[in-house]
């Protein structure tokens, strides 16, 4: 075990030593700080609490952290044929599967320190600005589930519910990267699965099939269901459907990347 995770640090090593890392970080710094600032300078007098302000913010972020995690992700498996590092790695006393998993939780490692640091910065930075709120009202819709709930629990929630659609989306971009060893079209296919997600789900509803529900894009907006709605229009679900659907596709997902990783000849 302490090997298994000497080979995690390795990994992590190879994704912190990289000056775009750091680039990464500071687009989640600087994004809400800009964000904010410049609404509090021409919003003309519209009120915005602290709590609004961030979780409009996290939205846009979880956005930027997806995409970099993808990034990540591609580097961290296409990355290696591409460079031809792969028979490097593969000759050391580890397995393949200690490998790949090895580079799957370093990856979410990365988007889940960068999420903290972007709950840790919008919260930080809208309470300077807008001042700190401790009931406001509005900010939990009456038909919530959470209602009556602190809004520091609503908070959470919602970055707990696009945190779980990242890891989604970046598993996705994972299998790609493993099973094509391009990081190009992982990268693409991803960003189009992350940001497409809404239109194609509207599509579906026109289809009016009972199997839409079973279909992943609409069940990544998991923060659907903390307004008291459901995110496959036409056929209401339960938070604990979506979160099994989801897991079914991040099952799928990994196997995919285990066989055709662990199968792979990567001679030549």
């Amino acid at each position: 075990m302490a090997n298994f995770w000497n080979l995690v640090r390795n990994e992590n090593m190879k994704i912190y030593r990289r000056i775009a890392t750091w680039i990464m970080m500071g687009f989640v710094v600087l994004v809400p700080v800009l964000l904010t600032v410049l609404f509090s300078i021409f919003s003309q007098g519209e009120k915005l609490n602290n709590w609004e302000m961030m979780l409009l913010e996290s939205q846009i972020l979880f956005q930027l952290i997806t995409i970099f995690a993808v990034v990540k992700a591609a580097e961290s498996v296409a990355g290696e044929f591409t460079m031809g590092t792969i028979k490097l790695l593969l000759i050391r006393p580890w397995s393949r599967s200690s490998i790949l998993l090895s580079k799957f939780i370093s990856v979410v490692l990365f988007a889940l320190f960068f999420s903290v640091v972007g709950f840790a910065v919008t919260w930080l930075i809208n309470v300077v600005v807008f001042g700190y709120v401790s009931d406001p009202a509005g900010l939990i819709p009456p038909n919530s589930p959470l209602t009556g709930s602190s809004p520091w629990a609503y908070a959470l929630m919602s970055y707990l519910d696009q945190f779980i659609a990242l890891v989604v989306v970046v598993t996705f971009g994972f299998m790609l990267s493993s099973a094509f060893r391009s990081s190009g079209l992982a990268i693409g296919l991803s960003i189009f699965l992350l940001l497409s997600g809404s239109i194609v789900s509207g599509l579906l509803a026109i289809a009016d099939k009972p199997w839409v529900k079973y279909v992943l894009f609409p069940h990544l907006r998991l923060t659907s269901y903390l307004d008291g709605g459901s995110p496959v229009p036409n056929y209401p679900t339960t938070f604990a459907f979506s979160l099994g659907v989801l897991a079914v596709y991040f099952i799928i997902f990994n196997i995919v990347s285990w066989t055709v990783f662990t199968k792979r000849d990567v001679a030549g």
